[in-house]
C-alpha cells in the first residue's frame, strides 16, 4: 500500500480515550480529562513527536504535507467509569470542532475501546454515530484503538477501518497512529479502497495475561503482523484481547482485518484468527503465572535474599495504584528484627491526602498517616503508620520512557516516605509506574533495592523485564483479580470464556453475520 503525496488534503485530528473499571466506585469526570486534554496548536505542539498514538497521525501528516487540523485529544488512561457529563462535554466538543472545522478530507481518531458511562455501555460507538449524525457517512473516518478495547460490531460499521495496538507493553502506540494515517492517505489518494471485517471470538483475559510476549498470544500477534505480507490484499490486522474489568455487552477479544477492495478477504482472515484465538484460550489463561499473596510474598523475600539484582513484586489487581496489600505486609515486615532487613520500594502510590499532608509538613518531618487503599472496599484500606518525609513538592518532569516518551507528567503534590526499610513515593495524580521515571525523579536508584512493589499489569515489562532478577506476580481481592470469577458481571455476554468454561462458538458459517448482530445484553 502506498501513500502518496497528500498535500493540499485537510485531515482532522482528535482523540478521547478510558479505559474503564466498571465495578470502581470512583468515576472519572469532566475535571479528570480536562487536566489531561490538550486542543489546537496546544495538541498540536505538544504531542507531535511522543510516543502517542497522535504522535503517530501527526508524523505522518507532516511527511505527506497534509494539513492536520487538530480537535481535541485527552486520554485518562485507566480508571473507574466516565461520568455522564464528561462523555457528552467531549463527545459534543468533539464534534462542534469538526463542524466548524471547514472542508475536511478525512478523520483521524484515537478511541480507547474500552470506555464506558452509567449510561453509555458502549461510548465508542456512540460518540461515531454522533459523527455521522453530523457529518454523513461519505467523510473517511479511520480510528486507532488500544489492544485492551471491547469492540463492537456497531463501531466497525462506523468507520471506515480500525487500527489496533500490536502489543503490550504500548511500545507501539505512535506507529498504531502511523498506521490509520497511512490507510486514510492511500484512500484519499486512490491508492487503496479499505475494507474492514471485525470478529469475535467469546473469550476475555485478565490484563496480566494479555502480555503479548507469552505464548501462543504471541504467535497468534506474530501471524496478525506478518498478514498483510502474506497474503496479497490485506492491508492491516489487528487482534484486540478486549478489557476484562469494563463491564459491557461487547467484552472480549475482536480480530480486525483491513483488505484492499475485498471484504470477504478481509472476513475469512478475520474468522481463521479469531478461529486461532478460541482453539487456544485454554492455553491463553496463564493462571500458572500467579501466587497468592502470601506465597509470592515468601517467594520474592527467598529470591531477594540470594539475587544481587532487584525482584519485581506486581501486585497486579490493584486498578488504582492505592492498594495496600501488599504493602502492609512489606512495612510490618520492615518494623520486624527479624523481618530480613530486605531494602523494599513502592513508587507511585496514589494517596493526595498523604501527598498534601507530607508537602506541608515539609522535608525531614515525621507524621502520622493514613496511607493509600482508600479507592474502594477492595483496596485493602489505610495503613496507619509513622513516616518520614525524605522529599516533598510538586512532581513535573518530561516522560522519557518507551511510552511517555516526550510526554509532561504532572504527579501534582508528591512525596517520597520512608518506613523503615520501606520507601514510598506517594502522589496525588493516579498514575501506573511503568518505567524507570518512577524511580529515578525521586532520586530512587532501582539497582538499590531489593524489592520493588509494582502496581502495573504489562507495561512495566518493557523496562523492568530485562533489569529484575525476577518478577513475581501476586493476586490480591482488588477489582483487577485473575479470577474474573470474582467480579460482579451485569452485561457481559452469555458464553463468553472463561466465565463459562463450558463456552462454545458457532460454526464459520453463523459468524459471518456477527457484525450485524448484538448479543449478550444483560439485565439492567
Amino acid at each position: 500500500m502506498t501513500t502518496g503525496r497528500a498535500r493540499g488534503l485537510r485531515i482532522a485530528v482528535g482523540g478521547f480515550a478510558l479505559e474503564s473499571v466498571s465495578f470502581l466506585p470512583l468515576e472519572t469526570g469532566l475535571a479528570d480529562f480536562e487536566r489531561e486534554a490538550r486542543r489546537g496548536g496546544d495538541l498540536a505542539e505538544s504531542l507531535a513527536g511522543t510516543a502517542t498514538v497522535a504522535g503517530g497521525f501527526l508524523e505522518v501528516l507532516a511527511a505527506a504535507g497534509a494539513e492536520a487540523v487538530p480537535l481535541v485529544y485527552t486520554d485518562c488512561s485507566a480508571a473507574g467509569h466516565a461520568s455522564d457529563a464528561a462523555f457528552d462535554h467531549f463527545r459534543d466538543e468533539l464534534i462542534g470542532r469538526l463542524r466548524d472545522a471547514g472542508p475536511l478530507d478525512g478523520v483521524l481518531l484515537f478511541l480507547h475501546g474500552a470506555m464506558t458511562t452509567p449510561r453509555h455501555p458502549d461510548p465508542e460507538g456512540d460518540l461515531l454515530q454522533a459523527l455521522r449524525d453530523a457529518l454523513g457517512s461519505d467523510l473517511p473516518v479511520m480510528v486507532a484503538f488500544d489492544l485492551h478495547a471491547n469492540l463492537s460490531p456497531r463501531t466497525a460499521r462506523l468507520c471506515d477501518a480500525l487500527f489496533g495496538f500490536h502489543f503490550s507493553p504500548h511500545v507501539d502506540m505512535a506507529e498504531t497512529g502511523a498506521r490509520a494515517a497511512r490507510c486514510l492517505l492511500a484512500r484519499l489518494n486512490g491508492a487503496a479502497d479499505p475494507q474492514l471485517a471485525l470478529v469475535k471470538p467469546p473469550v476475555v483475559l485478565p490484563s496480566i495475561f494479555t502480555a503479548t510476549a507469552l505464548a501462543p498470544l504471541r504467535d497468534i500477534v506474530a501471524d496478525s503482523l506478518t498478514l498483510p505480507e502474506r497474503v496479497p490484499g490485506i492491508i492491516d490486522a489487528s487482534v484486540f484481547c478486549g478489557f476484562a474489568y469494563a463491564d459491557t455487552p461487547d467484552l472480549g477479544f475482536s480480530v480486525a482485518v483491513v483488505a484492499d477492495g475485498d471484504r470477504a478477504l478481509a472476513q475469512r482472515e478475520a474468522e481463521r484468527l479469531a478461529g486461532r484465538v478460541w482453539d487456544a484460550r485454554e492455553a491463553l489463561l496463564h493462571e500458572e503465572l500467579v501466587d497468592d499473596l502470601d506465597g509470592g510474598l515468601a517467594k520474592a523475600r527467598r529470591i531477594a535474599q540470594g539475587e544481587s539484582r532487584p525482584v519485581v513484586l506486581l501486585e497486579h489487581a490493584d486498578r488504582m495504584n492505592d492498594s495496600t496489600w501488599a504493602l502492609r505486609r512489606l512495612i510490618a515486615a520492615a518494623a520486624d528484627p527479624d523481618g530480613g532487613g530486605l531494602a523494599v520500594h513502592c513508587p507511585y502510590l496514589w494517596d493526595p491526602e498523604t501527598a498534601e499532608a507530607a508537602v506541608a509538613a515539609g522535608r525531614g518531618a515525621r507524621l502520622a498517616v493514613a496511607l493509600g487503599g482508600k479507592s474502594s472496599e477492595r483496596a485493602g484500606g489505610p495503613i496507619q503508620a509513622e513516616a518520614e518525609v525524605i522529599w516533598a513538592g510538586r512532581k513535573v518532569f518530561t516522560g522519557t520512557g518507551p511510552m511517555r516518551k516526550g510526554r509532561r507528567i504532572d504527579l501534582g503534590p508528591s512525596a517520597l516516605l520512608r518506613f523503615g526499610g520501606v520507601t514510598v513515593s506517594v502522589i496525588s495524580v493516579c498514575t501506573s509506574a511503568i518505567d524507570l521515571d518512577a524511580l529515578e525523579q525521586f532520586g530512587v536508584d532501582f539497582g538499590g533495592q531489593d524489592i520493588v512493589l509494582l502496581r502495573s499489569k504489562t507495561h512495566f515489562r518493557a523496562v523492568y523485564e530485562p533489569l529484575a532478577a525476577a518478577i513475581v506476580i501476586v493476586d490480591t481481592p482488588d477489582w483487577g483479580t485473575a479470577d474474573l470469577g470474582r467480579l460482579p458481571y451485569r452485561h457481559a455476554p452469555a458464553g463468553l470464556f472463561p466465565l463459562a468454561r463450558d463456552a462454545d462458538w458457532p460454526v464459520v458459517a453463523e459468524r459471518n453475520d456477527y457484525m450485524d448482530k448484538k448479543v449478550g445484553q444483560g439485565d439492567d
